[in-house]
Order: C-alpha cells, then structure tokens, then sequence
C-alpha cells in the first residue's frame, strides 16, 4: 500500500507542504539531510479510506530503523564540518568507528539504542505531524475526498 497511485496524485501538494513545513524542521532536532533521509523511509497511508469521519494520513514509520544509524553519520559528518551537531563532539560520543558498529551488529558493545530510540520517536512524532499537515492542506484544497476515494479504491 506504500506505492499507491493515491501518493502519485498529491505530489504538488507534497511540495508545498515541504515547503510549509520546513520551519517546523529547522526548530527539530534533525537537520535538512536527516529529515529527508527519515522521510525516504516514510510511507504514507491512508487510515480507513472508506470511512469519512474515521480517514486519516498516516505515516507508516516501520522501515525507520533501518536508517537511524546513518541519522548519526550525518550528525557526526556535519559536526566534524562545524555545522549544527558540531557541539556534540563531532563523531559518535562513544567513539564510533567500524568495529564499534560491528560489534553493535553482532549485539556487543553499546550499539546506541537509547539514542536511536529517542531519535527513532522524534522522527515517529515529525512524520506524524507532517502526516496531518499533508492531509490539512489536502481539505483546504478541496482534494482530501478525492485522494480518500481513491485510496479506498486501491488506485
């Protein structure tokens, strides 16, 4: 459901919510790089399409974890640069590293899980927050019933 036509025919309106929304970024904890890596593992869904009272935008965070660890690089990769993060030590608090990585694969060593928790639910709460803004816009553009039909049709 995350490739519908559905999603295809609000790309405009993506746009200007990305617009609209990039304020709410830069007050985040998340930079712009990490804000569109988080958004690439996004899906969005429509919440019970045949019900008009109950229909809602949802974002579908599940592939998120995928991508917290590069959250981080990002993060460490600004911060060796002297951009924002640059306060935090630049690299990964712990040392960071290959074999630190390694080791956290193999379930070993501090793999960082408290902060990609804390990130994985900053990110849950932004992309639920852009979900809703997507949808507000798409009512005050008299789109919402005609993406909502067409989510319910499978198109």
């Amino acid at each position: 459901m995350s490739d519908t036509p559905w999603t295809d025919r609000i790309v405009g309106e993506r746009m200007a919510v990305d617009q609209t929304f990039a304020e709410r970024i830069q007050q985040s904890q998340f930079s712009n790089q990490q804000w569109s890596l988080i958004m690439t593992a996004t899906e969005f869904e429509i919440e019970q399409p045949d019900d008009p009272e109950q229909a809602r935008i949802i974002a579908n965070t599940d592939k998120l974890d995928g991508i917290l660890p590069e959250l981080e690089n990002i993060q460490s990769g600004m911060g060796a640069m002297g951009g924002p993060g640059a306060d935090q030590g630049g690299s990964n608090a712990s040392g960071g590293g290959l074999l630190d990585s390694i080791m956290g694969a193999l379930g070993m060593g501090d793999d960082g899980s408290d902060d990609h928790r804390e990130q994985r639910e900053a990110a849950e709460r932004l992309t639920q927050e852009y979900a809703a803004e997507l949808q507000s816009h798409l009512e005050s553009k008299g789109r919402w019933e005609t993406v909502r039909h067409a989510a319910a049709d499978g198109q």
